[in-house]
């Protein structure tokens, strides 16, 4: 499996003059990229407000409680379903392509996947869908891959389990290696080191109290070869997309939260989360200073949310 991975590095070889070009004028352009320079050492961002670091946490959990049952539906509601567009697109760039070439080229094997702060199992449901496809089936008892879900909210995970079992079965959890739900924290990640294939976080990264720390644990488990891939909110460079944007997300969403959920605060915090948090250069340099290779980015919908990915290299 390590084989596979590694050949698509090898094969994007060629890119790895220009990605290192890139790097180092990033390097010099951003040496403070990712930093806080205006905060104390011991304080950071929750949206707007400014807490302490042993603070955060605590307070995204209670957010992420609070919205844990309608969450699905709410971003349903605040994307007009582009949500659902973009997830799509994480696999088709990241992951079907990969997981048919492993399964085919060497039998036997399973794709090790972990899906961080990904509770509700919108993108891990994607991954089995796509693995009940294939010709070696879930069903068949062979399993061609294993979806690890990782997420900090019980609750969180608590209906993803619901939703698996009410779309898979029960056997699907209960029996099978396919999905499990495991409570944990995306900086200190209970998994052995070089444990999985494939990382993917969506739109979890930015709730990170300790965004390079999350990194490295990405860096940590994946094997030599292994792919790192975040779905995230991000910036919107053209000025009047920017300020539609603006305009709906803080007058709009946290209404919709107000009536659909009860909740504005919570969703006053996801819209002032996505306005701190690094734009797409600055998160490709702490994806390189975590030590990934090859990082780059995609925009989709223009900018509004972007695709990182990277490589641990080959030891």
């Amino acid at each position: 499996m390590q084989r596979l991975f590694a050949s698509r590095v090898v094969g994007k070889a060629c890119n790895r003059r220009a990605a290192m070009i890139h790097a180092n004028a990033l390097r010099r352009a951003s040496s403070n990229a990712g930093q806080e320079p205006y905060l104390k050492g011991d304080d950071t961002h929750f949206g707007f407000e400014t807490v302490a670091v042993n603070e955060k946490e605590g307070k995204v959990r209670e957010v992420f409680e609070s919205v844990a049952d309608s969450y699905d539906v709410m971003n349903d509601l605040m994307s007009g379903g582009l949500h659902r567009y973009w997830k799509d697109h994480l696999l088709d760039i990241s992951a079907v392509a990969s997981m048919s070439d492993a399964i085919r080229q060497y039998p036997g094997k399973e794709l090790r996947i972990l899906d961080v702060a990904g509770g509700t199992g919108d993108v891990a449901f994607r991954f089995v869908d796509a693995a009940q496809c294939m010709e070696r089936s879930i069903s068949s008892g062979e399993d061609p891959i294993s979806v690890t879900v990782c997420d900090i909210n019980p609750e969180m995970l608590r209906v993803g389990e619901k939703r698996a079992r009410e779309r898979f079965g029960s056997d699907l959890i209960d029996t099978s290696k396919a999905l499990s739900f495991v409570e944990g924290n995306a900086q200190s990640l209970d998994f052995e080191d070089n444990s999985f294939d494939l990382y993917t976080i969506a739109f979890g990264l930015r709730n990170v109290t300790d965004v390079d720390k999350g990194l490295r644990e990405a860096y940590r488990v994946l094997k030599p070869g292994g792919r790192f891939m975040c779905l995230e909110f991000s910036q919107v460079s053209d000025p009047i997309l920017r300020q539609i944007y603006d305009t709906y997300s803080f007058n709009v969403i946290p209404e919709i939260g107000h009536f659909v959920a009860n909740d504005r605060p919570s969703y006053q915090y996801l819209v002032e989360s996505i306005r701190k948090f690094s734009n797409q250069e600055e998160l490709v340099f702490r994806m390189e200073k975590a030590g990934f290779e090859l990082a780059k980015y995609s925009n989709l919908t223009g900018g509004i949310v972007a695709i990182h990915e990277g490589w641990k290299p080959l030891e």
